[in-house]
């Protein structure tokens, strides 16, 4: 399986990406071993699990790139996001 997720720091800052391996990426960005989130604590939001990594790619790059397809993630984790 291939997963496209959505962390969130304690400053409120959001990261998107996909992996292959959920928890050890989490473990990653938490390490500091990702250079876009060093220094920082996150926390998992939200995943979305594919079996195919094309589709999990094309995913990742359309919420990345695309204001409203994020904007709709947000409004559908939206009591996740504001704790």
């Amino acid at each position: 399986m291939y997963y496209v997720y959505l962390i969130q720091n304690e400053e409120g800052k959001r990261y998107i990406g996909y992996t292959k391996d959920l928890k050890r990426r989490i473990s990653e960005h938490n390490s500091n071993d990702n250079t876009s989130t060093k220094r920082h604590q996150w926390e998992l939001i939200y995943y979305e699990a594919y079996k195919s990594e094309k589709d999990a790619k094309t995913r990742e790059q359309k919420l990345k790139q695309d204001g409203r397809s994020r904007r709709q993630l947000y409004q559908r984790v939206n009591n996740s996001l504001n704790r």
